[in-house]
Order: C-alpha cells, then structure tokens, then sequence
C-alpha cells in the first residue's frame, strides 16, 4: 500500500505530537554521548548531564557503588526514598536484606559493586517507565564493560527485562544464564530483596540463586 505525501504529513505530525521524535532523539543522544567514555567519573558526568524530568524530583544522582574490579555486578531497577537521600545504591531496607545475603554466601560489598538502570529516584517510587528505561540502558552497557565482571546479577523483572530486552516475566527469567553481545558478562536474574521483604519465603530460592552465583567464580 502506497502512501499519500498528505498522510505521510498526517502520520509524522501525529509522531510528533506524541512525543516519539524527542524519544528517540534523546536515545541517539544517550548512544552517541557514552561511546568516547573510558573511565567511570566520565560516565558519571555524562549522565548527570541527560535532560530527563527525573532530575527535578530527586534530591541526588544515585550513581553506583563498591569494588570497581568486581567479578560480580549486582543491577537493580532504580534508587528509592533512602537511597536518594543518602545518594548510594542499595541503602535503605532492600540494601540491608542484600547485605545480608551476600554475608550469608561470603561476600560483602568490598567484593561486589551495586548499580541501578535508573540513577534517579522515579517520583512515589513508581516504576519507571519504558522510555526511561531505554534512554538509560546503552550507560547501564558503558557501565558493565568499564567494571568488566564476569556476572551481572539482575534483582528484579524490570532490570532484568530491560538489560536482556525481553518480554519474558521474571518467573521464566529466574535461575537462569544468559548472554548478550554488548557485554561479555553472562547475566544472571533473581528477585529483588524488595520483593523478598514482601514475600519472604522467596528467600530459600534467591539463597540458592546466590550460592549458585558464587560456586562459578
């Protein structure tokens, strides 16, 4: 079927009312700006200076935390109400469940490092959206590659879904490998300690997801 040039007018102005060019200018902007990036203060930088409307609702910019030659990167979905206080990843009650069960297993943060997608708080703790997701995710693969683990644990369905882009539900994720080919970690998805404090008798399966994460170091 061939297009009119008036619908094709139609089609772009209902685009552009829509907000999808300004979505994908602003991903080409995210791709094109990490890709000189060698060093994690540079990536720091550069993501401060993203315009997205998170930044107003914030009180800091949630970055990332631990040892910078870890073999394990632990990925959550973005920073909540303690964490944008204190503007460290993994501080508040989900932080002090993971400290746990990474001493359950032998390790602590000195061994580990701790990022989010998201480096600011969504506004109420929402779930971020797709866009926001999206926008974010080709920092989240600059910052895997300058730590290079060897595993990147997923804590959650929406970190998981969006580093893997996949439609699959954590339930099918879970327990699982995988690969991608902008990083040469293999990914690993479990639930988030969120999750856990609401569902507590999840915690023998996210223990074993942990003991299985250590025995492949």
């Amino acid at each position: 079927m061939t297009l009119s040039p008036q619908k094709l007018r139609q089609i772009a102005e209902w685009f552009s009312e829509a907000g999808v060019f300004d979505i994908i200018s602003e991903q080409n902007a995210a791709q094109k700006s990490q890709k000189g990036i060698s060093t994690l203060a540079e990536l720091k930088t550069a993501m401060a200076k993203v315009n997205i409307s998170l930044k107003e609702c914030a009180l800091n910019m949630v970055f990332g935390v631990g040892n910078e030659s870890a073999e394990i990167l632990f990925l959550g979905e973005a920073p909540g109400a303690e964490e944008d206080k204190q503007g460290q990843p993994f501080v508040g009650q989900s932080g002090q469940l993971l400290d746990k069960i990474l001493n359950a297993v032998g390790l602590d943060r000195t061994k580990v490092y701790i990022t989010n997608i998201l480096p600011w708080r969504p506004p109420g703790n929402r779930t971020p959206t797709t866009e926001e997701m999206t926008l974010f995710r080709p920092y989240v693969l600059k910052h895997i590659n300058l730590i290079n683990p060897k595993i990147v644990v997923c804590l959650g369905g929406t970190a998981s879904k969006t580093l893997l882009q996949t439609n699959e539900s954590l339930s099918q994720l879970r327990g699982r490998f995988f690969g991608i080919d902008e990083i040469s970690a293999r990914i690993f998805a479990t639930f988030h300690p969120a999750y856990l404090l609401r569902s507590p008798s999840q915690k023998r399966e996210v223990w074993m997801d942990f003991l299985r994460i250590k025995s492949l170091l």
